[in-house]
């Protein structure tokens, strides 16, 4: 989804608590990765792995001159050693080793099982802070909820749906922080990124 699309959801969906909710959640997780320069990992669940979400970071992170946005991306499966990429070769073990400056994010769309749990509950224990992005039948957070200090939850099978959702909590992390310099130069700066990215086919890795 592009800048201009997120720009007309926004239109659609303002005044309403769930674009409040997105940006408030953007908020906090800008305020705690930011400021501490501490790691931000990003996991899914088993069945479901955030790559578009980890891009749009990616993305907005270089934009918004804040490389701390950009997450490390945990899978639950790995590729053999020596077959994959380093930055794609990262591990559940990696939350067991997670600092008390970390931030852990949690895309779940489905209900997470009871290994990704122990592991959240045990980042929460080091010290890290735990934010979830999830979808629950009756909208209420789950289990991963009450671990997160920060959740949003988007009712399964709503509209907009969770995937809409991770593209609004990117783009308003890339802008939550002082006010953006709008002179013409910046704008056309950015514009020029923004042109380059959506005309250039994206990384293989990704």
């Amino acid at each position: 989804m592009d800048a201009v699309r997120v720009a007309l959801l926004r239109d659609v969906l303002a005044g309403t608590s769930l674009l409040d909710a997105t940006h408030h959640f953007a908020g906090t997780l800008r305020s705690r990765v930011v400021p501490r320069g501490g790691e931000l990992l990003l996991v899914g669940t088993a069945e479901y792995e955030p790559w578009h979400l980890a891009a749009h970071l990616v993305d907005e992170a270089a934009w918004s001159g804040t490389p701390e946005l950009a997450p490390t991306l945990v899978r639950h499966r790995v590729p053999p050693a020596g077959s994959g990429a380093p930055h794609l070769s990262v591990g559940l073990e990696r939350l067991d080793a997670v600092r008390r400056d970390g931030t852990l994010l949690v895309v779940a769309p489905h209900v997470p099982d009871g290994r990704l749990l122990e592991r959240v509950h045990g980042a929460r224990r080091a010290g890290a802070t735990v934010l979830a992005l999830s979808a629950e039948e009756d909208g209420s957070g789950g289990e991963l909820g009450a671990l997160a200090h920060e959740a949003l939850t988007v009712p399964r099978d709503s509209a907009p749906s969770l995937d809409v959702v991770q593209h609004l909590v990117s783009a308003a992390a890339g802008e939550a922080g002082p006010p953006l310099d709008r002179s013409p130069r910046r704008l056309r700066e950015r514009l020029a990124r923004l042109t380059e990215h959506f005309t250039v086919p994206p990384p293989a890795h990704w």
